[in-house]
């Protein structure tokens, strides 16, 4: 795909605080990008200035090879849906899309059909008489969508608009955002602190860590292969296993030293004998035993505590060692066994291949 937006070198502060700091990033057409990281990273500030509602102190933009940051908000083929919506309450629904359109001048015919092809494909034709305080979140979510797809924007702007609504009506609307983003074909940059959300939904994720990009790449790219132990720790829930290479050989893989003992990993990293590093492994990757399996070196422990969510079940291990881990295991509904009680003793051991090793940040 094209590259429709090209952000080079951006850089804001406020009162001398670095907010974004040499900031570049390429999004393509059609492509729903999630920029994914903790209050204060940038994240907001970024659609800010896309937006047109604030001026950037170093850096270029380009919108289709020309230079947005000359042009006024407005002027800007870019519309944004914010976190509250922001609808005007004393407008019907109809009138609340079509505002945008009359700032611009588009009246009669036009703006008519133009109104009803954006409440048609966000499904909310037959509510265009009503006012926001009678329509629920989800639907006022859908209308803040149509305020924007309405001016045809050749990318949409979505700070955090699913936020507001419980967790049921949430997942129907992660789908339903997706599904629409994929029949408009315009790039969205959408903006969340759910890193569920981002998983689910985007084609690639941002994870920003004070001002600049800690990764970016597909969610696969981001969950099962983390580029430094920031976004290990930010995505999801994970086991870190401190060590020290030992030795390296010269194919993929490496021997490291984990509480006095010698465990084959796999990395495309290049390490030295010496280095501090941290063996990551995911809940799902790790296996536990009753009894020590043959020629599979494992850890032994305790079990601590479980969880049994349905399709998983979720356990903490205590290894003999010390560090507590978590295990996430597919429930067998097939197997009575399948089962652990607190204090049982078991042995864990890894999927081999699945190991993530890092340089250890902390030395």
């Amino acid at each position: 795909m094209e590259v429709i937006l090209s952000i080079a070198g951006l850089g804001k502060s406020f009162s001398g605080q670095p907010i974004l700091q040499d900031f570049d990033l390429e999004v393509k057409a059609s492509e729903f990008i999630t920029l994914l990281g903790p209050s204060g990273c940038g994240k907001t500030t970024l659609l800010r200035i896309i937006a047109g509602f604030e001026k950037p102190d170093t850096g270029t933009i380009l919108l289709d090879g020309k230079n947005l940051l000359s042009l006024p908000a407005e002027k800007r083929k870019v519309n944004t849906v914010f976190q509250s919506y922001a609808l005007f309450p004393h407008l019907s629904v109809f009138n609340n899309v079509a505002f945008g359109l009359k700032i611009k001048k588009i009246n009669g015919r036009e703006l008519e059909n133009r109104v009803i092809q954006a409440l048609e494909q966000v499904k909310m034709i037959d509510f265009s008489a009503r006012y926001p305080h009678q329509l629920s979140g989800g639907q006022q979510q859908r209308v803040a969508m149509a305020r924007a797809i309405v001016n045809q924007p050749r990318i949409l702007l979505l700070d955090e608009p699913l936020s507001a609504l419980d967790a049921r009506l949430r997942r129907e609307m992660q789908i339903e955002l997706k599904k629409l983003q994929r029949e408009l074909g315009i790039a969205f940059i959408f903006v969340t602190h759910d890193q569920e959300e981002a998983l689910s939904m985007s084609d690639r994720i941002l994870v920003m860590q004070e001002g600049k990009i800690a990764q970016l790449g597909t969610p696969r790219q981001v969950y099962e292969e983390p580029e430094n132990l920031y976004v290990a720790r930010f995505i999801g829930d994970i086991n870190f296993f401190p060590g020290e290479i030992c030795t390296v050989s010269d194919s993929d893989q490496v021997e490291v030293c984990i509480f006095g003992r010698q465990i084959t990993a796999h990395t495309l990293r290049q390490f030295q004998p010496g280095d501090k590093v941290v063996l990551l492994l995911r809940p799902e990757d790790l296996r536990l035993y009753e009894h020590p399996p043959k020629e599979i070196k494992t850890f032994a422990g305790s079990i601590v505590e479980r969880s049994y969510r349905g399709s998983t079940l979720d356990t903490l291990v205590r290894l003999d060692d010390g560090p507590l881990l978590t295990t996430c295991e597919f429930f067998d509904e097939d197997d009575p066994d399948f089962d652990y009680s607190v204090g049982e003793r078991v042995y864990v051991s890894w999927v081999k291949g699945w190991e993530v090793v890092l340089p250890d940040e902390d030395y």
